[in-house]
């Protein structure tokens, strides 16, 4: 059991999606994330053990590891894409309530702006961390943010820009969230934004990685 989860993390940890990924290619012809998930689930090793044992701990050091620019983006898209892969075998066990979230998390890109790879790898960074995501995709207003706390009470929301024309429109949002559904935590991020601004517009939370986001919503959870 232990060996088959260690080589679930190492699955993770270098980003080898499936049987057919050709990356990393000293695992190329070997199965992947979502492979080892499976066989994992057949032998007996229950969804709760493959989350918190194998995929939390991986997406932990890959955060790590770019937090501390030990790696960069291409690397971490692989590690979330193979955690993906992992996830989907476990959906069914989040459905069914076997697997206890943490929380909700709602994201998007602000209004204005159509980049979505940094909010991408954060909803994956996220949801491997044991959250339930909400993604409302990209150029999205206060209105889709209220409309998706509304239906999702006590979740916490992030706002992602890319743009420095865009981020401005992060303050329209944080107020219309904070006044319409007050006590709702709010985090931004971005490469425009930084401490100063998040305090500026009265947002809760900033974080330069994904893994920083995810450990403050560890905090909030625990």
């Amino acid at each position: 059991m232990e060996e088959i989860l260690e080589k679930l993390k190492e699955s993770v940890e270098l980003g080898k999606v499936d049987l057919k990924s050709p990356y990393p290619p000293q695992l190329r012809g070997m199965d992947g994330a979502a492979e080892i998930t499976v066989k994992a689930l057949a032998a007996g090793v229950g969804p709760k053990q493959i989350l918190e044992n194998a995929l939390v701990p991986a997406m932990s050091f890959v955060g790590k590891l770019f937090s501390e620019n030990k790696i960069f983006v291409p690397q971490m898209l692989m590690s979330a894409k193979a955690m993906s892969a992992s996830m989907i075998q476990l959906k069914p066990f989040f459905t069914s309530g076997e697997i206890k979230t943490k929380g909700t998390f709602i994201i998007g890109t602000v209004k204005g702006d159509l980049h979505d790879i940094g909010k991408n790898l954060v909803a994956m960074m996220v949801e491997g961390a044991g959250w339930t995501v909400v993604d409302l995709g990209v150029d999205v207003p206060s209105t889709r943010y209220l409309e998706a706390v509304r239906n999702n009470p006590g979740a916490v929301v992030g706002l992602s820009a890319l743009l420095t024309t865009t981020m401005m429109n992060m303050s329209e949002i944080v107020a219309d969230i904070k006044t319409q559904t007050p006590g709702t935590i709010v985090s931004i991020g971005g490469a425009p934004v930084n401490h100063d601004f998040c305090k500026k517009i009265g947002a809760d939370f900033y974080s330069a990685d994904p893994h920083g986001l995810v450990e403050y919503l560890n905090k909030l959870a625990s």
